[in-house]
């Protein structure tokens, strides 16, 4: 059997922990420079090295994408898991460190970058491209040929129509239905999604 560390020791951790099981991995600890419960990354380096499989259980975007570069920096290799119970189409692209829940479809041609999120139920429907270290939230429906930009987060339940661009760094509230293109760093919500702030603003 597969051994894997993951990295991540709340909610979401547990849930990826799930899924590496579901693929066959068994889970050898927790790392977490945060929780008292789980080893901190400088001592699981002291006592195991970089040549174990790690898995991320970060939900946060940008925590994710710092947790990925600082393994990536060591050598360390990330695990991309893909449920048991999720549909994968023909010619989909899986970057490193992704994870795909239960009951996600992803159709063909469509590409997951890095440390992207698809979660659980969710629809990516042909052709679309989902950046690296994006959260697609449970139940979100992509139509054909959307683009989801780096770091963006698509709220629970949220519906895209087909043909659309979403910038870099967005954040769609659940619910939200999104029949236009969004610009960078924009928080939106509503059906139709409209802008509620831009995070440049805070």
């Amino acid at each position: 059997m597969n051994k894997v560390y993951i990295f991540g020791f709340s909610g979401h951790g547990k849930v990826v922990a799930d899924i590496a099981i579901s693929c066959g991995y068994e889970i050898m600890g927790y790392i977490d420079d945060n929780n008292s419960d789980a080893k901190t990354f400088q001592l699981f380096l002291n006592e195991y090295g970089t040549k174990i499989k790690v898995a991320i259980g970060i939900g946060d975007n940008f925590s994710r994408r710092k947790v990925f570069n600082r393994l990536k920096a060591e050598g360390i290799e990330i695990v991309s898991l893909v449920h048991n119970k999720a549909i994968i189409g023909s010619n989909v692209q899986i970057g490193e460190g992704v994870v795909v829940m239960p009951g996600v479809i992803i159709n063909a041609n469509s590409k997951i970058s890095d440390g992207a999120i698809i979660n659980s139920g969710a629809i990516v429907e042909h052709d679309n491209k989902i950046g690296a270290f994006s959260h697609i939230s449970p139940n979100v429906a992509l139509a054909g040929n959307v683009h989801v930009e780096e770091l963006s987060w698509i709220g629970i339940g949220t519906s895209v129509i087909q043909g659309i661009t979403i910038g870099k760094e967005v954040v769609v509230g659940a619910g939200s239905v999104v029949i236009n293109n969004i610009e960078n760093g924009l928080i939106l919500a509503g059906v139709p999604a409209k802008q509620i702030e831009s995070k440049s603003s805070e």
